[in-house]
């Protein structure tokens, strides 16, 4: 089957499934439909690619075979697969193969399955774990939970957008996977503004500290990845505040449903609740740096 056979609606486009839509259009795949609700954004990109910007998730559905949804949040995930809203991605869904980028709460993945399944589609979990950059190149980390033929069938999509693809298992286990790289993610860059901000108010020299760091226990991918930012209070947005806050709550729900406490992780929600908390929760996740380093918050 060719590129140019796979028929591909994206829901949600902002930063992340934007860049998805723009790679695969690159990568010979009919990307014929996109939608936001932000409709204005939604035209501009189908414009560009040569796709419909359909009015309606229903009208998404109807054009495409393989949707792919990047959407913000629990809550809007339920709202584009509603069993009872007027408008939602399952009218018209027989036959039809969702892909769910998203990172959402692990049970809400299960649901969305069950209901596809009850109108006769196909859903897939595809959490990333990767930034805008590795979406518009087709380099995303790419981990799948669902039904295992669902996702031989997206395999070529999967392929196109990822550099490393794996098969987590059945529904909810890749996003629990993913929770669970974001927390521990989240606490390395909170630790990491911890230590070069502790590091500036002493006067010690960051660029000798990092270089200490990445040779020592203390080094991480996350020193490779924000440390000059935070540095620098360079917090251009490749992973919001906001959002590292929102996954690490999705990693504490899961451990209150374990009987497990996680004090590292409820820190570190707390710091980006912070971020949240002064209007900064736009910035990327380094901006944590701004409530460490003297002198900035």
């Amino acid at each position: 089957m060719a590129n140019s056979d796979f028929k591909i609606g994206v829901v949600g486009v902002g930063r992340m499934g934007s860049n998805i839509a723009r790679h695969l259009n690159d990568e010979g795949f009919q990307v014929v439909a996109v939608y936001d609700t932000d409709s204005d954004h939604a035209q501009a990109l189908a414009d560009e690619l040569g796709a419909e910007a359909a009015d309606t998730l229903a009208g998404v559905t109807k054009l495409a075979d393989y949707i792919i949804t990047v959407v913000t949040d629990d809550a809007a995930m339920r709202q584009i697969f509603s069993d009872t809203a007027g408008d939602s991605l399952l009218k018209g869904a027989e036959g039809k193969l969702f892909i769910n980028c998203a990172t959402i709460s692990p049970q809400v993945h299960v649901d969305v399955e069950k209901l596809a399944e009850k109108h006769g589609a196909q859903s897939l979990e595809g959490c990333m774990a990767s930034s805008i950059t590795q979406a518009r190149e087709g380099t995303l980390y790419l981990m799948c939970g669902g039904n295992e033929a669902a996702f031989n069938q997206a395999k070529p999509i999967l392929d196109s957008m990822s550099i490393s693809l794996r098969y987590i298992g059945e529904a909810g286990q890749a996003a629990q996977v993913k929770a669970l790289v974001n927390m521990v993610m989240n606490i390395n860059t909170a630790g990491l503004a911890e230590g070069l901000g502790l590091g500036a108010a002493l006067g010690l020299n960051l660029a000798m500290l990092q270089e200490v760091f990445a040779q020592t226990g203390a080094n991480s991918r996350v020193l490779e990845t924000d440390g000059e930012d935070m540095e620098n209070r360079d917090h251009e947005c490749y992973f919001s505040s906001a959002h590292a806050s929102k996954d690490s709550g999705i990693a504490l729900d899961l451990a209150e449903s374990s009987g497990l406490n996680l004090p590292l992780a409820k820190a570190t929600k707390a710091q980006y609740d912070r971020m949240i908390e002064l209007g900064k929760g736009e910035l990327d996740k380094s901006g944590v740096a701004e409530l460490t380093f003297p002198g900035r918050s």
